[in-house]
Formats: structure tokens, C-alpha cells, sequence
């Protein structure tokens, strides 16, 4: 797995998907997280459920955290995790 692309290209897609509930003004990002949670149930695909706690994460985490999380997994070859997400 090339990890760089694939990352970026998970990124743009989110962007994309979430352009209508997420506004970026001078690097300031202003988001309501029930618009995002929706956005990513209708047009995502996640459950009501995987969505919240993903906003859960990343508000809990954020990147530094996730970042590290992410790099570790893969070098542990963890794809899915034991919640089953």
C-alpha cells in the first residue's frame, strides 16, 4: 500500500463530501458536528453509530494523535480494529 496517496486521496474525498458542512476561512475551519455526522451517513456510507464515534476520535484525538495511530496500525498490519468498525 503506497500510504502518502492514499492518505491525500482519502482527504480530498472527505473535502469534497463535506464542502456544504464545513467552512474554511484563513486556515480557521467552522463546522457543526451534526451537519458533518449527517454528511457522512447520507454520503459516506457510515452507520449513525461508526460516524458519531469517528467524530468522537477525531475531536478526542486530533492529528497528532490519529497520525501516529494511523502509522502504527499499518505497520502492525491492523485494518480493522477489534470494534469492528
Amino acid at each position: 500500500m503506497d500510504t502518502p496517496e492514499n492518505v491525500e486521496a482519502l482527504v480530498e474525498e472527505y473535502r469534497v463530501l463535506l464542502k456544504e458542512a464545513v467552512h474554511v476561512s484563513s486556515a480557521h475551519f467552522d463546522w457543526k458536528s451534526d451537519k458533518v455526522e449527517d454528511a457522512l451517513i447520507r454520503d459516506c456510507e457510515w452507520s449513525p453509530k461508526a460516524a458519531g464515534h469517528l467524530l468522537q476520535l477525531v475531536n478526542d484525538y486530533g492529528t497528532f494523535m490519529l497520525r501516529n495511530a494511523l502509522a502504527l496500525s499499518l505497520a502492525l498490519g491492523i485494518e480493522d480494529g477489534e470494534l469492528g468498525f
